[in-house]
């Protein structure tokens, strides 16, 4: 079975697009082919600012691993790639988070999916738009573009 799996990559330490392109590469090695990508975007740092701002981009994978196996992959891309696990917000090399595996709802605490602050990200929910406008919430049913116009999230997002 294909699994449709949306990502959302991010750094902002080294070189953030080019550490963006090589966790596509390792991704689409390890989990299985990218199918679409959004543009890049800058924003500055959420929930931290005293650090450079993000580079982010989403990601639609498909992949025939299960969401256990697919982030089991990624943590081990992100400890390659030199991620070191801080404190939460903090300056990172790169960060892969699954957005949405299927409609998957899941709540274990190493697997939350979908990524429970979605609603809340600009910098998340602008790229997400962009490659999937009606891609609907398993949750609360809403479309990207829905959550997108009710999201009160104030830090500007830039397309680079």
């Amino acid at each position: 079975m294909v699994h449709q799996v949306y990502i959302l990559l991010g750094s902002n330490l080294g070189e953030p697009a080019r550490q963006l392109s090589e966790a596509r590469k390792r991704l689409d090695h390890a989990l299985g082919k990218v199918t679409r990508k959004s543009s890049l975007y800058q924003t500055a740092a959420w929930g931290k600012t005293d650090q450079p701002d993000f580079i982010n981009q989403v990601i639609l994978l498909e992949t025939s691993l299960d969401a256990q196996a697919c982030m089991e992959k990624i943590l081990q891309i992100e400890s390659d790639m030199g991620r070191v696990r801080t404190t939460r917000n903090a300056a990172r090399v790169i960060d892969i988070d699954i957005l949405f595996f299927d409609d998957l709802i899941s709540r274990e605490p190493r697997l939350q999916i979908p990524h429970p602050r979605i609603e809340m990200r600009r910098f998340t929910l602008i790229p997400l738009v962009e490659i999937a406008p009606k891609l609907q919430h398993p949750v609360s049913g809403k479309t990207m573009q829905e959550l997108l116009e009710a999201c009160t999230d104030p830090l500007p997002v830039q397309k680079i």
